[in-house]
């Protein structure tokens, strides 16, 4: 199992942004959409 220092729940825009924010800033992100 990979971990992840962020879980972003949705892949909306609001969702789509943070995940963008958190891998420009270094941090190894997942998005979890249905």
């Amino acid at each position: 199992m990979e971990e992840k220092d962020v879980i972003i729940i949705g892949g909306g825009p609001a969702g789509l942004s943070a995940g963008i924010y958190s891998v420009r800033n270094g941090l190894k992100t997942i998005i979890i959409d249905k």
